[in-house]
């Protein structure tokens, strides 16, 4: 906190998801605060979650200090994930820019203020059974009330449970093992005004970032 923390203006404090899960790239961030609302912009992933802040946080230490600071998730751990990296590579630069550090520098990736989408609400989909899951949606897929998300079985592919979301969202976050246990986190949908939006800008973005791979 003194060495790096007291020095800075603004931060980015970057993720991946947990433990054997993935999450769709997203900022996370306070945004009733105007500044952070405006670097959370910036950054320019189409997925913003507007996330308060936790005690004992780092932004919350940071905001205690008047320093706005995101939080960048994206992809899973100890997996390098090329337009994850890219994703988050290209908000930084972005942010830098805005704020006057890297004036002049040139983005290679247009960023458009008005196709950021912000969550209001978020909600994760728990095992309803244990068992073996086979997943039918993924990352970034809009996803309507009721849906199937994916079926949980035996061994054996006997007693099936369906897993379904209980509201129309977008899938930002997921487990990546096939095993689970009654009651793990399956699935993380956010919910928008216009999830059918933010499908398509996923889909144009993430054509963006694999043309730049």
């Amino acid at each position: 906190m003194r060495e790096i923390v007291d020095k800075c203006t603004h931060g980015i404090d970057l993720h991946t998801g947990g433990g054997h899960r993935a999450n769709l790239p997203q900022v996370r961030a306070c945004i009733d605060d105007v500044e952070t609302n405006r670097l959370a912009h910036d950054f320019g992933v189409p997925v913003v979650i507007n996330s308060s802040l936790r005690d004992g946080s780092l932004r919350q230490a940071a905001a205690d200090r008047g320093i706005p600071i995101l939080l960048f998730e994206g992809g899973e751990a100890l997996r390098y994930k090329e337009k994850v990296i890219r994703s988050g590579l290209q908000g930084i630069l972005s942010v830098m820019t805005a704020i006057g550090m890297a004036a002049g520098q040139k983005i290679s990736m247009k960023k458009r203020k008005e196709d950021v989408f912000i969550a209001r609400s978020s909600y994760w989909i728990r095992a309803p059974h244990s068992g073996s899951l086979r997943v039918r949606k993924h990352l970034g897929n809009r996803v309507k009330e009721n849906e199937k998300l994916g079926v949980i079985s035996n061994v054996f592919g006997e007693g099936k449970v369906d897993v379904r979301a209980t509201k129309t969202g977008i899938i930002i976050g997921m487990t990546m093992l096939p095993l689970v246990n009654n009651g793990d986190a399956l699935f993380h949908i956010a919910t928008f005004e216009d999830p059918v939006a933010v499908e398509e800008k996923m889909e144009l973005y993430d054509e963006d970032l694999e043309i730049r791979n």
